[in-house]
């Protein structure tokens, strides 16, 4: 765990510089310097780019990570990158006619509830295609066991160019219009960065020629494209569908209660960063006692620290509402639905990177596809009834059933659980902090609040995971953080 632990810790600090910048931008500037309606119409493109993505990419970027480590001569290398930097086009030029042929039906449709969206169709497609790219450009650059530039360009450059471009509105640089122009721009700059760097890394030799495993590369990207879709879909489908049944402006108010929650996801995306190719790695020597231990730590120090998080979150909620415009403050339920969500996903460790990476994945696609299913049935059901809300319990109830099935499914291919006893321990630590600090609060202003609540949360939690030793790589972390001190 030494390279994955270094690389993850220095992602995971990344990660929350970007969630940080993030938080300022959602929760404070979008808020007050633009309407409610366009903070929707720019959350609604955001979120339908990311569900078109997988499909713009063609599975290229799950791809890299699975096969890359097979080649092993520079010349079949080439010929495989080569492949993967040419493959999405096979999907994104049809797209993009039929988009161009059909553009009023398909703009029509979309806009059917909020007529503002019909004009930015097109920034979507573009939106995708950029987003697709650049995850290609990250795995190349994954594959070689560098995964902090690009974890800085994913979490934290276009949070930080939104930020500008939000005083460049409110200082009246710009008009709302341009700002959305910008973020779209900021995103394809992104995408050019990241194909600098990575190439710097393993400059691209074009090689057309056909190579060993080449129908098995075919077949996997092929399918892989729904487990990928599936992913992005469960995450962003409720925003999507959001769009379609109600105002857009609230639309606005379920994205900053889900920005909120996402923070929960971020030991997560850290770790996936380089979890994924020694996952990939360890499948293709077929070393099952390393990969059961990979397993079992990763599920492990995943759960402590987004439990940790949960709790700073779900504890200080009702003052961190206070500090945000009134309006955006009724997403209790859809924080702590999503939040739980979140924990579970870190629960699971590097599951989806051992599924993914396998040669199971075709039944973890039937399923992820039959999932899709029920979240779009669940979304069309809850959300005319219980409106935003409805929505969170749509994607809780969908990732709920998805996690579950992938543990099962994990445990009947490579008879593997991810739960020790230290995983019952932490469980119960967290509900231990809920039951004693959450009714516990301070008459002070908001801020001071949080931060003093904040405090003793860490000191307890991080007191009874260090002294009852529930984890070897975090005490390891901290012994060397009281050394430094």
């Amino acid at each position: 765990m030494g390279l994955v632990i270094s690389q993850s810790i220095k992602n995971t600090l990344t990660t929350y510089l970007g969630f940080g910048i993030g938080a300022i931008n959602v929760l404070f500037l979008f808020t007050n310097f633009i309407s409610d309606t366009y903070f929707g119409l720019i959350t609604f493109m955001l979120s339908t780019a990311n569900i078109m993505m997988p499909l713009m990419a063609f599975g290229t970027n799950n791809t890299i990570i699975k096969f890359y480590s097979i080649f092993k001569t520079r010349q079949s290398q080439n010929s495989f990158l080569t492949l993967m930097l040419f493959l999405p086009l096979v999907v994104i030029i049809p797209v993009g006619f039929i988009g161009h042929v059909a553009f009023d039906t398909i703009s029509t449709w979309l806009a059917q509830k909020n007529p503002i969206i019909k004009d930015y169709v097109w920034l979507i497609y573009f939106s995708a295609i950029t987003f697709a790219y650049f995850e290609v450009f990250y795995a190349w650059s994954r594959v070689q066991f560098q995964s902090v530039l690009g974890n800085f360009m994913k979490e934290v450059f276009h949070r930080l160019c939104t930020t500008i471009l939000l005083f460049a509105l409110y200082f009246e640089f710009i008009n709302v219009e341009e700002l959305i122009y910008g973020i779209v721009g900021i995103y394809f700059l992104r995408m050019l960065i990241m194909a600098i760097y990575a190439f710097s890394l393993r400059q691209p030799i074009i090689k057309f020629k056909k190579f060993k495993s080449l129908v098995k590369v075919l077949k996997y990207t092929s399918l892989i494209i729904v487990a990928g879709s599936v992913a992005n879909l469960i995450l962003e489908i409720d925003k999507f569908m959001l769009g379609y049944y109600v105002d857009i402006e609230k639309v606005a108010y379920y994205g900053v209660a889900i920005y909120i929650a996402s923070v929960i996801g971020v030991p997560l995306r850290s770790l996936h960063q380089i979890i994924s190719p020694v996952t990939a790695k360890l499948l293709n020597e077929r070393n099952k006692v390393e990969l059961k231990s990979l397993y079992q730590k990763s599920s492990l120090n995943l759960f402590i620290i987004s439990g940790f998080i949960f709790l700073l979150i779900i504890l200080n909620i009702n003052e961190l509402y206070l500090l945000i415009p009134e309006k955006f403050s009724g997403g209790l339920l859809i924080v702590i639905l999503i939040g739980v969500a979140k924990v579970g996903d870190n629960l699971l460790g590097n599951n989806n990177a051992i599924l993914f990476n396998s040669d199971y994945y075709r039944m973890v696609l039937l399923l992820g596809v039959f999932l899709v299913i029920i979240t779009v049935v669940l979304n069309m059901i809850f959300i005319p009834l219980f409106g935003i809300n409805g929505s969170a319990m749509a994607t809780f109830i969908a990732i709920l059933i998805y996690n579950i099935a992938k543990i099962l499914f994990v445990k009947y291919a490579f008879n593997m659980m991810p739960f020790t006893i230290a995983t019952l321990k932490t469980l119960s630590l967290i509900v231990v902090c809920v039951v004693i600090f959450y009714f516990w609060e301070f008459q002070f202003h908001p801020i001071i609040n949080i931060g003093l609540k904040s405090i003793l949360v860490c000191v307890f939690y991080g007191y009874m995971v260090y002294a009852f030793k529930f984890s070897d790589d975090i005490s390891l972390i901290i012994n060397k953080l009281l050394k430094r001190s």
